[in-house]
């Protein structure tokens, strides 16, 4: 199934589900904001989560063969804040599943070097242990992560970093169009900002756990059997080593390619697997599940 999927040249699910993406994120910030700017916004939340696993899809070669065009597609920046070869540059170096969970190389890491958690004052300390429970990744994790995210960059460029820099210039055109529907439409920005923020905390269900600490790279990444909403929102990654070990498989044929060898999958990550996100939810809404200083990592304090 993997190859025949990445000779495809054109993958018309994909193209289907980004149109009406646009054409539902359109009539959310038009029509229904004229109603409604409060249920614009519920709209408005998982339509900018979908829109960002496109772009997660357009990274790693879909919806066809010619990456600039899948760039072209999903050139609007929908949730404003995350540039796209910022994201696309970030992630792919997270693919590497020999750094998977490292404080230091693995840019979608949320552990800490134990040395480096011994040095942090407490109350940033208590933040980040609340932000390891599901309520507080959702709650405070895009804020964290963007100022993380925003705080490296900026160390980048002005240490010379080019690809950086190139990254954040390319998105100032990305985000004018989106500024420029959002302020000419009966959505006031103070509330598509608030969607915004809603669309990343909804994505940060999906990374909440999606990685372990464990001895073995491949007893990392985590698998999640769930089918509904959110499975459709984050395009089947929930089944996130399937993804992992076939990047270039498009997300509608991830489900058929788990069923087929199951256990090969759970024997490769270590049985890491949860029935559904409600589990999820249910296990880790007010409870952590990591610590946040990395528990394999030699502590040199």
């Amino acid at each position: 199934m993997s190859e025949r999927a990445t000779q495809t040249r054109v993958e018309w699910p994909t193209l289907a589900v980004l149109a009406g993406c646009y054409a539902a994120w359109a009539l959310a910030t038009t029509w229904l904001a004229g109603v409604s700017v409060p249920l614009a916004v519920l709209v408005s939340i998982p339509l900018i989560a979908l829109h960002s696993s496109l772009t997660h899809e357009a990274i790693h070669g879909h919806p066809t063969r010619w990456p600039l065009f899948n760039a072209v597609l999903l050139y609007p920046c929908l949730s404003l804040f995350i540039p796209y070869l910022r994201f696309r540059d970030q992630h792919l170096a997270h693919h590497v599943d020999a750094i998977l969970t490292d404080p230091y190389d693995d840019p979608e890491s949320n552990f800490q070097d134990p040395a480096v958690w011994a040095r942090l004052p407490g109350w940033f300390r208590w933040v980040l242990i609340v932000n390891n429970t599901l309520a507080g990744r959702m709650i405070l994790g895009p804020l964290l992560a963007q100022v993380a995210f925003m705080r490296g960059d900026l160390k980048a460029i002005l240490a010379g970093d080019r690809a950086a820099l190139t990254g954040w210039l390319w998105h100032i055109p990305a985000v004018l169009p989106v500024l420029w529907w959002v302020v000419t439409s009966p959505m006031p920005l103070w509330a598509y900002v608030i969607a915004c923020y809603g669309g990343l905390s909804i994505l940060k269900i999906r990374t909440f756990l999606e990685h372990r600490a464990h001895e073995r790279a491949s007893g990392r990444t985590v698998v999640i059997e769930d089918r509904g909403p959110l499975a459709f929102l984050f395009l089947n990654n929930n089944l996130h080593v399937v993804h992992h070990m076939h990047p270039q498989v498009a997300w509608y044929d991830l489900p058929d390619l788990y069923a087929e060898d199951r256990e090969k999958y759970l024997t490769r990550n270590g049985g890491y697997r949860y029935r559904s996100y409600a589990e999820i939810f249910r296990a880790h809404f007010w409870r952590a599940k990591d610590p946040v200083p990395h528990p394999l990592w030699p502590d040199q304090s």
